[in-house]
C-alpha cells in the first residue's frame, strides 16, 4: 500500500479491509511516500498496534510507481497484491485471489466500484485519453496479484497507466489472465484521484 496525503479515515478503511481478511498469512507493507498533509501521528499509532502485520516505510515524494517497486523489493511473501490506500477489499478478496491465480502468475480482477455516478465507470483510455473505456476493460494497480518473480521481474513506470504497461509486459514473459472476482473495492467518488483530475480537464478542453 502507497500513501501519499491520503485522508486517515480512507487508509484506515483500507488497513482494517487488509487485517480482517479469512487468510491471515500475509504481511502488509505501507510505504508512506513522502506525505506531507495526512495525519501521520493517527497513521504511525494504528501501525505500531498491528506491527506484527505491518511494516511500515516512509521516503520522499517519489510517485506512486517508485513507492510500489520499493515495496516489492522489501516484501518476503510468495505472492505480492496491492491496494490503494483510498480502496479496501472484501473479506474473502486474499483466498479468491489465491484461487484465480492457482494455473497461473498473473491474474488481474474485475472490481466492485463505488461510484457517485454512472460516468464513474468509465476512465480515460491508456491509448488515447481523450476517450473513455469501462473499467472492467482497464488494468489497476489494485487487483493486480501474483508470483513475487512477476513483480521482481518488471518495474513498474511512472505516469499514467502504469498498471496496463506492467500487465501488458506480464503477458510476453508470464502465464496471465484476467477473472471475474469483483473482491476489490474500488472507491471512484474520491475527489481529485488521477483519473478524476485527467476526465475534468479533457471536459473542459473540450
Amino acid at each position: 500500500m502507497t500513501v501519499f496525503n491520503t485522508n486517515y479515515s480512507y487508509t484506515k478503511r483500507a488497513i482494517d479491509s487488509v487485517l480482517t481478511q479469512d487468510f491471515q498469512d500475509f504481511e502488509l507493507i505501507i510505504i508512506d511516500d513522502g506525505s506531507q498533509e495526512t495525519d501521520r501521528d493517527a497513521l504511525m499509532q494504528y501501525v505500531e498496534k498491528h506491527e506484527a502485520k505491518i511494516v511500515y516505510i516512509r521516503h520522499s515524494n517519489r510517485g506512486q510507481s517508485a513507492s510500489i517497486n520499493r515495496g516489492v523489493l522489501y516484501s518476503l511473501g510468495e505472492f505480492i497484491t496491492i491496494i490503494d490506500s483510498d480502496d479496501a477489499y472484501k473479506p474473502n478478496h486474499l483466498s479468491a485471489c489465491l484461487r484465480a491465480v492457482n494455473t497461473v502468475d498473473l491474474i488481474c480482477s474485475t472490481t466492485e466500484t463505488i461510484v457517485d455516478t454512472i460516468d464513474d465507470y468509465y476512465v480515460p483510455d491508456k491509448n488515447d485519453q481523450t476517450k473513455l473505456i469501462h473499467l472492467d476493460d482497464a488494468i489497476l494497480f489494485g487487483t493486480l496479484f501474483g508470483l513475487k518473480k512477476v513483480f521482481t521481474s518488471i518495474s513498474f513506470k511512472s505516469g499514467f497507466a502504469a498498471d496496463a504497461d506492467f500487465y501488458e509486459k506480464a503477458t510476453n514473459l508470464f502465464r496471465v489472465k484476467k477473472v471475474d472476482l469483483r473482491t476489490y473495492i474500488y472507491h471512484r467518488n474520491i475527489p481529485n484521484s488521477i483519473c478524476a483530475n485527467i476526465k475534468k480537464a479533457n471536459s473542459m478542453s473540450s
